[in-house]
């Protein structure tokens, strides 16, 4: 993962237009009070994040395929780790690891979702 593909973006959570400024406030995905807290613009080149009212709506969309990938590959290794086990046990298993996974998933999808819309952008760095 090199500085200037959205993967970079992405996974470190930086702006996708400069890769310097953070997308969230805190870096911490499990501070449950300010996981989900974005500043309005970046602090390295004042692109804003939320491009019109309503923007990550579409970052729903994200998170559900997140989730359904995330489902199949929990079932998948619960069945091949346990195959004789009741359907109550997967589906408790993939609602537990669902839960977990949330605030990841929160962000990853708003990030997937803004670098669908933005692209790095060399003259934008400081």
């Amino acid at each position: 993962m090199k500085k200037g593909s959205k993967i970079y973006s992405i996974w470190h959570e930086k702006c996708p237009i400069c890769h310097e400024g953070n997308a969230f406030l805190t870096s911490s995905k499990y501070d449950l009070k300010n996981f989900h807290k974005m500043p309005i613009r970046c602090s390295n080149c004042s692109h804003k994040f939320e491009i019109e009212g309503g923007f990550w709506q579409g970052a729903m969309y994200v998170s559900y395929g997140l989730t359904v990938a995330i489902s199949i590959v929990t079932f998948l290794l619960t069945y091949l780790i346990y195959p004789e086990t009741n359907a109550w046990y997967h589906i408790i298993i993939i609602s537990m690891v669902s839960l977990f996974i949330a605030p990841i998933n929160y962000r990853w999808s708003r990030m997937i979702w803004m670098n669908m819309f933005s692209s790095f952008n060399t003259q934008k760095t400081h």
